[in-house]
């Protein structure tokens, strides 16, 4: 069985996440979206929420799976027999930093790194722009899945 993970804080999960994970899914039997749990650091979602989010937004496709991990993610991997990573880049400044990953995470274990270019549709998303136009009332449908945006409304209103 061909396995890979999909590793992201995903808070809360975009569009653009979601195009690299049901990508990766068409090239792999198994794809695990692995939510990083920071515990330093205080996102808008509980993990727990994030997960629930990933599972509902990734219903459809019978091969993903949703779990959480906390350290390294090559220790993750090796834990579950998973030899590679797919993530997507967004621009080249994206690629200096996962580079220096992919090559760590091969010396360590040698778990692989897959890159794949995002869709120019969703080059400029991540997670914090969306946080941020969202709290100063902007309209991010279309960049966030529905079950997202209705949770992001709710929690932005103190819910």
């Amino acid at each position: 069985m061909r396995r890979c993970v999909c590793p992201g804080s995903f808070d809360p999960v975009t569009n653009g996440h979601l195009d690299v994970v049901r990508r990766a899914a068409e090239l792999y039997d198994e794809v695990t979206v692995a939510v990083l749990v920071n515990r330093s650091k205080q996102g808008l979602f509980t993990v727990e929420e994030r997960m629930g989010l990933l599972r509902e937004v990734t219903a459809d496709v019978g091969n993903v799976v949703v779990d959480s991990f906390q350290g390294l993610l090559v220790d993750f991997c090796r834990a579950r027999g998973i030899p590679a990573v797919v993530k997507g880049l967004r621009a080249v400044s994206d690629f200096d930093y996962e580079l220096s990953m992919a090559q760590m995470n091969l010396r360590l274990t040698g778990v692989e790194t897959l890159f794949l270019a995002t869709n120019p549709e969703f080059s400029y998303l991540s997670s914090s722009l969306v946080k941020e136009v969202a709290r100063w009332g902007g309209d991010v449908q279309g960049l966030v899945p529905p079950a997202v945006l209705d949770a992001l409304a709710g929690k932005l209103a103190g819910g």
